[in-house]
């Protein structure tokens, strides 16, 4: 499968010595950079053979590593997109991202991702599948799109945990290399918790007021997807779009 890198749009600028043309870029991660034509000696449009599982995704700043799990295509790390907001505050629509980070560190949302209510994951949308926060061509899982990953490795979910994460029979193997880090939530309440013992990663799906969501724990192999508010902050996996 191939990925444009980015497209280009051109912009006629009128002055009144004489017309000249400007050239906006519209990069992958979400940037845009203006260069004027005459600084330009020559334009290559080039496409680039994307791999799942070698090739990185660059998105607003961060880059992410890639992990191809039977059919299915994810991001190797947590979503880290938005500007940190205190945790005893609700994410809100107000045309930004907003993100939390554990214990209100910026640091450990460069380390374990950011933390999300569900309706900013999903950009006040309540569409299954939508893309939501997450790059062009990825978009948030389902809850159904969390059975094949399960499949995938025998509902082990030592598995989808890093190496180091948790303990005794829930320590990780990341035999999958899903690389899931144990990183906590942001309680509905504001508070934080469970941080070493606990992560969680939002759906798409949503059931009345509460919406479907993937967890681990760092004590157990199992892989449990419940409902619960969205009024939680948990973290996000971008699947690649089919």
């Amino acid at each position: 499968m191939k990925q444009i890198i980015f497209s280009m749009l051109f912009l006629l600028l009128a002055t009144s010595i004489k017309a000249q043309y400007k050239m906006s870029i519209d990069k992958a991660d979400g940037t845009i950079q203006d260069v004027w034509i005459h600084d330009i000696n020559e334009i290559t449009f080039t496409e680039v053979e994307f791999t799942c599982g070698t090739s990185t995704i660059t998105y607003a700043g961060q880059t992410y590593n890639t992990v191809q799990i039977g059919d299915q295509c994810w991001f190797k790390e947590n979503l880290n997109i938005g500007d940190r907001i205190t945790g005893s505050s609700d994410q809100t629509d107000n045309s930004t991202i907003e993100k939390y980070c554990y214990n209100d560190l910026e640091e450990n949302c460069d380390n374990y991702g950011g933390l999300y209510q569900w309706d900013e994951v999903m950009q006040y949308t309540t569409t299954a599948g939508t893309k939501g926060i997450c790059p062009q061509g990825w978009h948030i899982p389902t809850s159904s799109e969390f059975n094949p990953l399960r499949q995938q490795v025998g509902d082990n979910g030592n598995s989808l945990k890093a190496i180091g994460q948790g303990s005794g029979g829930g320590a990780g193997t990341n035999t999958s290399g899903f690389s899931a880090l144990l990183a906590g939530i942001r309680e509905y309440d504001g508070t934080f918790a469970s941080f070493g013992i606990f992560t969680a990663f939002w759906s798409s799906s949503q059931s009345g007021a509460s919406a479907y969501y993937m967890s681990l724990y760092d004590d157990k192999s199992t892989i449990n997807v419940n409902t619960t508010t969205k009024l939680r902050g948990f973290g996000i996996r971008c699947l690649k779009d089919d």
